[in-house]
């Protein structure tokens, strides 16, 4: 089973392009389909990955996230820097 992820961010005024790329470079060394949307001042990572290293996946993300957390607006006081949503990917036509 194949497992879709979206992630939302919100960088900080002036630091949208430094965070993207930062990102895309993280997901550029990962064997995924990752896509990357913006939204207005929000991002939007999109990541297609199959059931089994989803867990090993996320808490790579997170401890990357660790670094990157300068760059990023709190949500809130329970979302933090990212709203995550993950659940199994029933169609495709990529």
């Amino acid at each position: 089973m194949q497992k879709l992820s979206i992630i939302k961010f919100k960088p900080k005024q002036g630091c949208l392009d430094e965070f993207a790329a930062n990102l895309i470079a993280f997901n550029n060394s990962k064997h995924r389909v990752f896509h990357l949307m913006q939204s207005g001042d929000e991002l939007h990572a999109i990541v297609i990955r199959g059931a089994e290293i989803l867990t090993q996946d996320a808490a790579d993300g997170v401890n990357w996230l660790d670094g990157q957390r300068h760059l990023l607006q709190e949500f809130d006081p329970v979302n933090k820097h990212t709203i995550p949503l993950s659940g199994d990917l029933l169609h495709s036509s990529v």
